[in-house]
């Protein structure tokens, strides 16, 4: 490159540096109590309102079909109990199969709900090997569900392997990291 063509892409780079630095205005914040949530006098706004409260939504809104007990991103969690496993293992012990079952019975009973199926491990081994063996512990779940006569397009996957996992911890910690959540999704 010769040194006249690199003097002018030096001039257009320091040229675009010094317009997209320094030209822009702040913009002008307004007073609290003008807005609508500062609760000032002729603000509209009723305190007896939570302004939370989705249930105010006019119908349309897109949010009014989540169904209660769903939170936002349309996922319910609590509703299942999860499925644990021993260490280093992938295959469904005979007495957390009940749960599973319980999980398809709900299936069946609300057609229009589907599972996400979380495989977790405990903080020992590798973050790539825990995210396989996250995978196998949901993939086992996914498959007895199957079993069950539940559709596959009502089940979803996910490892999250170690990532959530509480390091350096006792046995019976570890015991309840290493298990597949069962997520009631829409």
């Amino acid at each position: 490159m010769n040194t006249i063509a690199f003097k002018k892409l030096f001039l257009v780079l320091l040229s675009a540096a010094a317009l997209s630095s320094g030209c822009l205005k702040k913009p002008q914040r307004p007073d609290p109590s003008a807005t609508v949530l500062g609760g000032g006098a002729g603000s509209g706004y009723d305190s007896s309102l939570d302004p939370i409260d989705l249930s105010l939504l006019a119908p349309g809104t897109g949010l009014e079909g989540r169904g209660a007990g769903f939170d936002l991103n349309g996922q319910m969690r609590g509703v299942l109990e999860a499925v644990y496993f021993d260490f280093d293992k992938s295959s469904i012990k005979a007495e957390e199969r009940a749960k599973l079952q319980a999980a398809a019975e709900h299936l069946r009973n609300n057609p229009s709900h589907r599972l996400l199926l979380e495989g977790h491990c405990d903080w020992r081994g590798t973050a790539e090997y825990n995210l396989g063996l996250g995978d196998r512990r949901a993939n086992a779940a996914r498959q007895y569900l199957g079993t069950l006569g539940i559709a596959p397009n009502r089940l979803e996957t996910l490892s999250k392997g170690s990532l959530e996992a509480v390091r350096n911890a006792d046995r019976e910690t570890a015991a309840r990291d290493r298990r597949v959540e069962l997520v009631v999704i829409q």
